[in-house]
C-alpha cells in the first residue's frame, strides 16, 4: 500500500503549526511558532494580535517544516486544516495559507475540526481501539466523544458552562497567578495538600459536567480567608481545586466507561498536560483494566501534527472541501 503524507496546518489559537504525518501515525516533522509570551502581559490571548502573528509566522513555519522533512509539496498527498473551532481571525490565515497550497500544487484539501485533531493525536503514540471513550479537555472543550469506529463521533456529555482549561485560568487570576495559569496550578498542587473544602460540582447520572460552581467557591473561599485576616496557602488552594476538579472528570469517565462498555480511554486537549488530571485517570483506569492513552507533552497542546493525524483519517474517509471551505469560530464536532 502506497505511503500517505499529510501536510497539516493549526492555527486556531495563538499557536502557528505546521507539520508532515506519514499514514496517520509517524510524525516525519513539526515545527511549532507559539505567542505565548506575546499575550503573557495581557492575562490572555489577545485576537488581534494572534491574527497578526500568524500572519508573520505562517510562511516561514511552513517553509522550516518542508526543510525539516527534507521535502517539497509535490511529494504531499493532502493538506489537513483546522477549519474551526476557535479565534476566527487566527483560523482565517491558516485557512487561506492551505486553500493556497491546494490550489497552487493542486492537492486536496481536507477539513479538520479542533477536537477531533486532539483525539488522534492519541494515533501518533498508540494504535486507537474500539469501543473508545475520548476524554477532551481543554480551555475551551470538556467533553465525553463516544467512537465505535474511525472518524465516527458521539458527543455523550460535555460542560454546561465553563470548560476545565477556563476553570483553571480563572481560578489562576484569583491566585495572582501569571498566564497561563493552568501548568502553576498543577505545579502548585504538586507541593500542596488538599486541605481546603470545596463542592465537586454536578454529582449527578448524568455525563455532563459543570465547572462554574467550582470556580465560584474558589472566589468566595479566597474572599472570605481575606475577610479574616487569614492568608491563602498557594499551594494547598492548587492541590485542593485541582483534585476536586479531577474528581469531576473521573466521576463522570468511571459511569461512561461502565455504562459503554468502553475498551479504550484516551485524554485529550491541553490539559491532558496536567499532572494531576494524569494521575486521575491512570488510577481509574488500572482500578477497571481499562487500556488508557494520554499523548506526551508535546502534543497536548495546539499542533500541526494532531491536525495531519486527524486528517489522514479524514482523508480515508473521503472528507474533501473545495476552496469555498470557510472558517467556524464555533462548530460541532461530527
Amino acid at each position: 500500500m502506497k505511503d500517505i503524507y499529510i501536510l497539516g496546518i493549526e492555527s486556531s489559537c495563538d499557536e502557528t503549526s505546521v507539520s508532515i504525518v506519514k499514514n496517520g501515525r509517524e510524525e516525519i516533522a513539526t515545527v511549532i511558532a507559539s505567542q505565548i509570551e506575546i499575550h503573557k502581559d495581557f492575562g490572555g490571548v489577545v485576537p488581534e494580535i494572534a491574527s497578526r502573528h500568524h500572519v508573520k509566522n505562517i510562511t516561514m513555519v511552513l517553509e522550516e517544516c518542508l526543510q525539516k522533512a527534507n521535502m517539497t509539496m509535490e511529494q504531499i498527498d493532502a493538506i489537513a486544516i483546522t477549519y474551526g473551532p476557535g479565534l476566527i481571525g487566527s483560523l482565517l490565515i491558516g485557512l487561506e495559507a492551505a486553500k493556497t497550497l491546494s490550489f497552487i500544487y493542486n492537492k486536496p484539501l481536507v477539513p479538520v475540526h479542533h477536537i477531533a485533531g486532539h483525539i488522534y493525536a492519541n494515533s501518533l503514540v498508540k494504535e486507537l481501539e474500539f469501543p473508545l471513550l475520548a476524554v477532551v479537555v481543554s480551555g475551551g472543550h470538556t467533553e465525553l466523544i463516544e467512537m465505535k469506529k474511525h472518524y465516527q463521533f458521539e458527543k455523550i456529555g460535555g460542560t454546561l458552562d465553563d470548560a476545565i482549561g477556563e476553570c483553571y485560568d480563572k481560578v489562576a487570576r484569583v491566585m495572582n497567578l501569571e498566564y497561563p495559569g493552568g501548568p502553576k496550578i498543577d505545579a502548585l498542587s504538586q507541593m500542596g495538600k488538599d486541605t481546603y473544602k470545596l463542592p465537586v460540582p454536578l454529582r449527578d447520572d448524568s455525563y455532563n459536567f459543570s465547572f462554574s460552581g467550582l470556580k465560584s467557591a474558589v472566589i468566595n473561599l479566597a474572599h472570605n480567608e481575606e475577610q479574616r485576616g487569614n492568608p491563602i496557602r498557594q499551594e494547598d488552594l492548587a492541590a485542593s481545586f485541582q483534585n476536586t476538579a479531577v474528581t469531576a472528570v473521573t466521576s463522570k469517565v468511571r459511569k461512561a466507561i461502565i455504562d459503554k462498555n468502553i475498551k479504550h480511554v484516551i485524554v485529550a486537549g491541553g490539559v491532558a498536560a496536567s499532572k494531576g488530571l494524569r494521575k486521575g485517570m491512570e488510577d481509574l483506569c488500572h482500578e477497571l483494566n481499562i487500556d488508557l492513552s494520554i499523548p506526551p507533552m508535546k502534543y497536548c497542546t495546539d499542533n500541526g501534527a494532531m491536525i495531519a493525524a486527524a486528517g489522514y483519517y479524514a482523508y480515508l474517509d473521503g472528507r474533501r472541501s473545495d476552496l469555498n471551505l470557510n472558517s467556524k469560530s464555533q462548530d460541532t464536532l461530527k
